[in-house]
């Protein structure tokens, strides 16, 4: 959505619900001058942009393919790990 600072100003309700589904873009004196985005997608701007510490990796990951690693975990209950004979340690 792109709007007018003028349009922004006295639209600012809309302005604000619509910012929760995509970035508005307010131009000024006929430029692109600023954004309005979601509380969350400015979070999520802010943690790509810090990176994320390994255990909220270790956490999303294990979130997105907790079913992945459960079924893994069966299957190494069921069949252990091949070739578990020929290690040393």
């Amino acid at each position: 959505m792109n709007l007018t600072a003028t349009d922004a100003k006295n639209r600012l309700g809309h302005v604000l619900e619509s910012a929760q589904r995509e970035p508005v873009f307010i131009d000024k004196s006929g430029r692109q001058h600023s954004v309005v985005i979601s509380a969350a997608r400015y979070e999520e701007l802010l943690r790509a942009e810090q990176g994320m510490s390994m255990e909220e990796r270790r956490l999303r990951f294990n979130e997105k393919y907790k079913d992945w690693i459960d079924e893994q975990h069966r299957h190494f209950t069921k069949y252990g790990i091949f070739g578990e004979e020929f290690r040393r340690w």
